[in-house]
């Protein structure tokens, strides 16, 4: 199997394609119509040429993509938010005020999960195991113990979102996602027989890059300071770079080799991804292929791969 360099993300009733320096958005609004666009990436932080740099580009990919994943996630929203407001009562406030008010709830929410991500992954396992602190006297028993706790919070909350509605559609969306990269990569034509058959499993997958982050954070925190708490959670932000430094070197091998032991490693991430991907039905396959079209010439890309 050939891999591409086409990565996606699941939207609200969408799907979002990036290859290379563009993305296409896609996204089925209520009344069955698909909406569409076409950007250039927009990256932050530092020249390009940083990011050809390896050790040194995986927290800047990484700055990228969230910056992408949350505007391209906000823009999928926001069509069903003008449905709601078009059935409610006029309010008097101009489309510029709308628009700045939703900018700022968005920017807060996306700021408060980013608090809660760190208290919930980074703060509360570390908190938990210090009170065990004279049971476990090795380093290397104290970073198992947090990331046992990681981890357990980890897939409980993928599971417990799962049971959400809205929820349920991102992840049939994200399925329909990985099924259009999986049909492609395999060479076969992109229509919707082809993609129903593919595979769920993706190794770019973000879900895989975070849980190997969780286990090279085992890796990196046998070698912090246990105490006093707040210089080790400390350390764990400073160290946070390279965590992710590290799981993406691994994530971008793992795409472009079919190694045994790398593939083998890579096994619990695709795992994972049954909790984060459903069966997505052909209404959503047909928005991740018209994503994909639109920034992927996928027949060019059969035929010098596999023609």
């Amino acid at each position: 199997m050939k891999n591409s360099e086409v990565g996606g993300q699941a939207l609200l009733e969408g799907v979002m394609m990036k290859n290379g320096d563009r993305y296409a958005c896609v996204v089925r609004k209520s009344d069955g119509e698909l909406v569409s666009k076409q950007e250039v990436v927009h990256n932050i932080g530092g020249p390009d040429k940083w990011r050809k740099i390896p050790f040194l580009r995986g927290p800047l990919i990484f700055l990228d993509s969230m910056k992408l994943g949350l505007g391209t996630l906000f823009w999928s929203a926001s069509f069903f938010e003008e449905a709601e407001a078009s059935q409610a009562e006029p309010d008097g406030e101009t489309p510029q005020k709308k628009e700045a008010a939703e900018k700022l709830a968005m920017g807060s929410a996306a700021f408060f999960a980013l608090l809660l991500a760190l208290g919930l992954f980074l703060v509360l396992p570390t908190a938990l195991v210090r009170l065990l602190k004279d049971v476990l006297s090795a380093s290397l028993l104290v970073s198992l113990a947090e990331g046992l706790i990681r981890m357990v919070i980890f897939i409980a909350y993928l599971y417990l979102i799962g049971q959400m509605k809205d929820t349920k559609r991102v992840f049939m969306y994200h399925r329909a996602e990985h099924k259009c990269i999986s049909c492609i990569e395999n060479g076969l034509p992109l229509n919707l027989e082809n993609v129903r058959k593919s595979s769920r499993y993706h190794k770019r997958c973000g879900t895989s890059f975070i849980l190997f982050t969780l286990l090279v954070s085992i890796v990196v925190g046998v070698f912090l300071p246990r105490e006093p708490l707040l210089l080790r959670i400390g350390c764990k932000l400073l160290a946070l770079p390279l965590v992710m430094s590290l799981s993406y070197e691994f994530i971008r091998l793992a795409g472009s080799t079919n190694n045994g032991i790398i593939c083998a490693m890579s096994k619990p991430g695709l795992w994972l991804q049954r909790l984060t991907t459903r069966e997505p039905s052909d209404d959503m396959i047909e928005v991740g292929m018209a994503a994909t079209e639109a920034v992927f010439d996928w027949k060019a890309w059969e035929a010098e791969h596999f023609g």
